[in-house]
């Protein structure tokens, strides 16, 4: 793949756009369902929590989520407005039946209040933070405290062998999230560390590392 390909390739997982944002919505959300699963279960739903994920592409996974447990409430933010229409369209359901709305906003401050949330969410999504430390102290905010956060991303030793990432992408290994964390007012409560096999766009299997941080909000 030439070098202006791989660069649109890596705009697009940052923010989907335009017919082919769709088709990189879809990829992503089959190619990462393993770590949208496991982010889910490590937050432990309770009946009647208030959810927040962040960067929710597609959102195809909204069903999984809500069979965790009963009278959940979901919002989902993203910055790109075709993944806010597509997650509307394909959970058009739960957006009818009031469990379930879809936030745009700009990838710094968050329209809500202080302590709404619950419960909070992200894959995939940390490597294009600008500022770690002010996205966690804004994530924080919104959060109630001692709430939890699952904090999910594929390590450094994996997302280095694969050829778009040094186009926007900022990687981490686990310590060095560790290190991001400690400088912010969560604390990490459980490090869920899980090896899957993934496709490549050719077909060939490779073994990913991924770890999801289960953080609790000490604000």
């Amino acid at each position: 793949m030439e070098k202006e390909q791989l660069i649109e390739l890596a705009s697009q997982l940052s923010h989907p756009s335009g017919e082919k944002g769709s088709e990189i919505a879809q990829m992503m959300h089959e190619t990462n369902i393993g770590m949208t699963k496991n982010a889910i279960l490590n937050l432990n739903l309770s009946p009647g929590d208030v959810v927040l994920e962040l960067g929710h592409g597609n959102a195809g996974h909204l069903e999984y989520l809500f069979a965790q447990s009963d009278h959940i409430h979901y919002t989902g933010l993203e910055i790109s407005t075709l993944m806010n229409s597509q997650a509307k369209q394909i959970n058009q359901s739960f957006v009818a039946a009031k469990q379930a709305d879809f936030v745009l906003y700009d990838g710094n401050k968050t329209p809500f209040a202080n302590d709404r949330f619950d419960k909070l969410f992200t894959v995939n999504t940390l490597y294009f933070w600008e500022n770690p430390l002010e996205t966690l102290t804004e994530l924080s905010r919104i959060l109630k405290p001692k709430a939890l956060f699952s904090l999910t991303f594929a390590h450094r030793s994996f997302m280095e062998t694969l050829p778009f990432t040094p186009f926007g992408f900022t990687l981490y290994n686990p310590d060095e999230v560790m290190k991001l964390v400690e400088k912010s007012s969560f604390i990490l409560k459980l490090e869920d560390r899980q090896t899957e096999t993934v496709h490549t766009k050719a077909g060939d299997p490779v073994e990913r590392q991924f770890s999801t941080f289960v953080l609790e909000n000490e604000k």
